[in-house]
């Protein structure tokens, strides 16, 4: 067993014009920005699923522009999360996975599977929701990772389903939404997303190392000791687990020198 799991940090998406020129070089085609973000970076959360399907050949085309080991995550149809009763959610969620994603082959990561700020916690439906979730597709291992953004899921009980289906909720350092860094799969996925455009690597300095310190934290299997949980008296067995870590939203100009920043930060330490 190794010592730690694979540290992966990233941004969203990789089209965005402030970035033509500054994190991109000058005059570097359009066609050629994935090719050059994946050079510079370990895994870039995919938006563009979100609002709709793709081609299984786009996500070829995905597949050949990016290194061995370079990670995509992909986030979920809204159509699929953005429902009352989330038990029928079956045939929403069969049309999202059989689009064409195992194109993507081993670089297809973490489902992200995010929930408006208005949908409330309910036990009964959302573990519905979870049983729907397949771990595996066309041969390939699936996890999942879910995004809510209501203080009603900050109850024992929403971290126990979570670990009964091996499911990681996103631990988001955000201004308005609730912090979960309770640790309930064999992956951990982090959103830091209180970035600034006037800080070069998106974060400052101190809690750049903050943040090293808890990614490596994660990665050697435990938890945290300087984030809040929702359940203390849950234990996560230590093992090592693979970390994604994402520069986004807030601070986006920067992202990309967030994330360089925090992967040389993590490297300089090891």
């Amino acid at each position: 067993m190794t010592k730690a799991g694979t540290i992966r940090t990233g941004i969203g998406g990789w089209t965005f014009e402030p970035w033509e020129g500054t994190f991109y070089p000058e005059k570097l085609a359009k066609k050629k920005q994935l090719e050059y973000a994946a050079s510079k970076l370990k895994v870039i959360e995919v938006n563009g699923t979100y609002y709709g399907s793709q081609k299984p050949e786009t996500f070829a085309k995905w597949a050949s522009e990016v290194p061995d080991g370079f990670i995509f995550s992909l986030k979920a149809s809204r159509f699929t999360t953005n429902r009352k009763v989330l038990a029928e959610a079956g045939e929403s969620i069969e049309k999202f996975l059989t689009q064409g994603l195992t194109e993507l082959g081993d670089h297809l990561g973490p489902l992200l599977w995010q929930f408006a700020p208005t949908k409330k916690f309910e036990a009964d439906d959302f573990e519905a929701f979870l049983k729907l979730l397949p771990n595996k597709l066309d041969g390939l291992k699936l996890i999942h990772v879910v995004e809510v953004r209501n203080d009603t899921f900050k109850v024992p009980e929403f971290i126990a389903l979570l670990a009964k289906y091996n499911i990681a909720p996103v631990c988001a350092d955000h201004f308005d939404y609730p912090m979960i860094a309770d640790v309930t799969a064999d992956f951990v996925y982090t959103r830091l997303q209180k970035g600034s455009d006037d800080i070069k690597t998106c974060y400052a300095e101190e809690d750049m190392k903050a943040w090293a310190k808890r990614l490596e934290t994660w990665a050697e299997g435990g938890v945290p000791d300087d984030l809040p949980l929702v359940d203390d008296k849950h234990k996560p067995k230590k093992e090592p687990r693979d970390v994604f870590a994402f520069f986004i939203h807030e601070g986006k100009v920067n992202a990309p020198y967030g994330a360089m920043a925090m992967r040389e930060l993590l490297e300089s330490r090891s």
